[in-house]
């Protein structure tokens, strides 16, 4: 394959792989799963085309030019963040140091989009009429279909040897059982917040509510599944949103954390939003959102405010907010 088109497809792999990764995040049904495997395949799709741009770098290296550095970094920007996925993938790495390996995949994958615009900017590759001809799109679509045909070898191979990555949900995540061993994660920059349950009022609407009145004993099995790479099926309780709130008073709830942290619901999905108090049975633990959390089935865990400060009512659209938090 000549350099040209390899650097090409490497580039719309890349950028491909940024996207899906961002919609990998905001997946919470599994309709939407096909957003991952696309995510996976694509990763693979580089990986393809790896022995050619292997050639391309050797040759590059014995010419003295400007912008070597950066095109060294991005290639290890970009190997890093393959390796950091496959050993997601397979779950045979939960951690690297202090961080998960989702953090350290996210963060490469990030640095990795950074300095594929740096490159650009430096190096520009134009795009020609000739790029859109039968044979480079049938081309494209080869390396698509063998990318493809790797994923299902993977997925195959992982389930036959009943490694950890073989039981992964639609999203990717793997699985976590006892509600003890749920990580205490949060967004960003968010902290853990040690809040006393005898003395934590959520304001709803206007009324307030003590915790010991939201503690109602509605039952819920609901699945979080955490951005961070992992899910956990239980049992909450506590109570629906919808009969604490008057729900045809505006057009989105807006749920708050004491951190500052929120998030807006379209106003006619209050009833099956919960406030709860318990997981399996026990008041929530601190890190996980005690003594008040959001249950948001369906919703990736991004959506699951913890430490429950209050609920809105709001005139604006639920999609008037970030696809994902910003902090």
């Amino acid at each position: 394959m000549g350099g040209r088109r390899t650097n090409l497809g490497l580039l719309w792999c890349t950028m491909l792989a940024i996207a899906t990764g961002i919609g990998a995040f905001i997946v919470g049904t599994e309709s939407g799963g096909w957003v991952v495997i696309a995510h996976g395949v694509v990763a693979l799709a580089i990986v393809i085309l790896t022995p050619w741009k292997t050639v391309i770098i050797s040759r590059g290296m014995g010419r003295q030019r400007s912008g070597r550095a950066l095109s060294v970094s991005l290639t290890a920007l970009v190997a890093g963040t393959l390796v950091s996925g496959i050993a997601l993938v397979s779950g045979v790495i939960d951690s690297v140091g202090p961080l998960t390996t989702m953090q350290v995949h996210v963060g490469l994958g990030v640095a990795t989009l950074v300095a594929t615009l740096v490159h650009l900017a430096l190096r520009p590759t134009p795009h020609r009429r000739t790029d859109l001809e039968r044979r480079n799109l049938l081309r494209s679509g080869g390396l698509l279909a063998g990318a493809g045909m790797l994923w299902l070898a993977i997925e195959g191979t992982l389930d036959m040897a009943s490694a950890p990555g073989g039981k992964r949900r639609f999203t990717g995540s793997h699985e976590i059982s006892a509600p003890w061993d749920i990580p205490a994660t949060q967004w960003i920059n968010d902290r853990v917040q040690h809040l006393d349950a005898d003395g934590h009022v959520v304001g709803i609407g206007s009324n307030a509510w003590a915790v010991i009145d939201l503690d109602a004993g509605e039952e819920i099995e609901a699945t979080l599944d955490c951005t961070g790479g992992w899910y956990t099926t239980q049992l909450w309780s506590g109570i629906r949103v919808d009969r604490t709130i008057d729900t045809k008073a505006g057009r989105s709830l807006v749920v708050r954390s004491t951190t500052g942290y929120w998030r807006r619901f379209p106003v006619e999905q209050a009833a099956s939003l919960w406030l709860v108090t318990r997981v399996a049975g026990e008041p929530l633990p601190d890190g996980n959102g005690g003594p008040v959390r959001l249950v948001a089935p369906g919703r990736r865990g991004y959506w699951w405010v913890k430490w429950v400060s209050s609920i809105e009512i709001d005139d604006r659209p639920s999609w008037w907010q970030p696809p994902l938090p910003l902090a």
